[in-house]
């Protein structure tokens, strides 16, 4: 199933990252989800991809011609939840 995405839609919202964008790491050399995530910020921000992977992941086999199981997941990153500074401070992160 082909979509076409206009540029201007936002992917990602928590680093308010475009189709455009992405498609622009692609043509920069970015093949995979960690390349996106490492040209434009999509992905890093406070959901961690959780709202944005699938949608990156579909614009990379799109713009790639690849099938689904040729694109990956972002390598998981720490901190996998959010902690708050005053957590850190008092030693409360297991």
């Amino acid at each position: 199933m082909s979509q076409n995405y206009d540029d201007d839609m936002l992917v990602c919202r928590c680093e308010e990252i475009t189709v455009g964008e992405i498609r622009e790491a692609i043509r920069q050399g970015a093949r995979d989800v960690t390349g996106i995530k490492r040209r434009t910020r999509a992905g890093m921000g406070l959901c961690q991809g959780r709202t944005c992977e699938k949608l990156v992941q579909a614009i990379l086999r799109q713009e790639l011609c690849n099938a689904p199981e040729e694109i990956s997941a972002a390598t998981p990153r720490p901190p996998v939840r959010p902690i708050t500074f005053g957590a850190l401070g008092r030693g409360e992160v297991e």
